[in-house]
Parts: structure tokens; C-alpha cells; sequence
């Protein structure tokens, strides 16, 4: 008897949540997340075995952007170096250095949502290329970074 033939279904996008009973703002301000320097025992990612590497916080991630003045920009790669160095490591962590960028961005939207003014969230398009896998990612759209970026003079050649 030959195996019934698979269709293809229409998957949609799942929508991220912060999780039950959590706001994003709360996996922001967690204050049991710790960060953490840790030797490495093997490769992982960019990074070589024997390196040192910082598994940041959302906390961390939220209050290095909130330091990018107005018309500024800086990307991932850079935040990852600038917070390695501080805190004594060799990388940071790209992983949850993506998976943080993301929450703060959901928190700052939220927070906006909420009637937060722009100059009182934390100003992730300044981290976050309208070009970029994470902004096609989050929940609220494309257009929010664009527009944002464009307002500060900060789109992508």
C-alpha cells in the first residue's frame, strides 16, 4: 500500500510572544539574568576554543543602545565588540546577542504602544538595519525601523 501523498499547506508566520504572563519589558528587566564570561571548549560560531566570551543581558543590550546619540547608528558586530571589551572577554555571544536585540526591540515597541514617547524608549533602529533578517522578524513590521532610520538620516546605502 503506497503512503498517502503530503500536500503542501500554507504555513503561517508565527507571531513571537514574551512569553506567559511576561511583558516584553519584563524579559527586559529580569533581575534574575546574570551575565556571564565563559572560556570556550570548542569553536562556536566566530569565535575560537580557549576564547572568552560575554553571554550579555537584555539589560545590557537595552542600556548600550540607549548610549547612541540621536542620528548615530551602530550595528550588532560592533555592540558585540564594545561589550566584550567592557566586560573582559574576547566576543560576545552572537546568538543571544541577536536573541537580546530582539526582545529590547519587542520592549521599546511595547513600551510605545503603551503611550511611551519615542524620546522615552529605548531607540533600537539605531541598532537594527531596516535591511537587516531581525527587522523582517519583528512583530510590528518593517515600516517602524524605515521610518525611524529615515528621520535620523540613518538608511542603508
Amino acid at each position: 500500500m503506497a503512503a498517502p501523498k503530503k500536500t503542501a499547506s500554507k504555513v503561517s508566520k508565527p507571531t513571537m510572544k514574551p512569553g506567559k504572563g511576561k511583558t516584553w519589558a519584563d524579559k527586559v528587566n529580569d533581575p534574575t539574568k546574570e551575565y556571564i564570561v565563559k572560556k570556550l571548549d570548542k569553536d562556536f560560531a566566530d569565535m575560537p576554543a580557549g576564547s572568552k566570551m560575554l553571554i550579555a543581558t537584555p539589560k545590557m543590550i537595552d542600556e548600550y543602545i540607549r548610549q547612541i546619540p540621536k542620528g548615530k547608528s551602530g550595528s550588532l558586530t560592533t555592540m558585540r565588540r564594545d561589550l566584550a571589551n567592557e566586560y573582559g572577554a574576547d566576543y560576545t555571544c552572537p546568538v543571544t546577542s541577536g536573541i537580546f536585540l530582539r526582545i529590547v526591540s519587542e520592549a521599546a515597541h511595547e513600551q510605545l504602544e503603551k503611550g511611551s514617547t519615542l524620546n522615552k524608549i529605548t531607540p533600537f533602529w539605531r541598532v537594527v538595519d531596516e535591511k537587516s533578517a531581525l527587522n523582517k522578524k519583528l512583530s510590528f513590521g518593517t515600516e517602524f525601523v524605515m521610518n525611524q532610520r529615515k528621520k535620523e538620516g540613518l538608511l542603508s546605502k
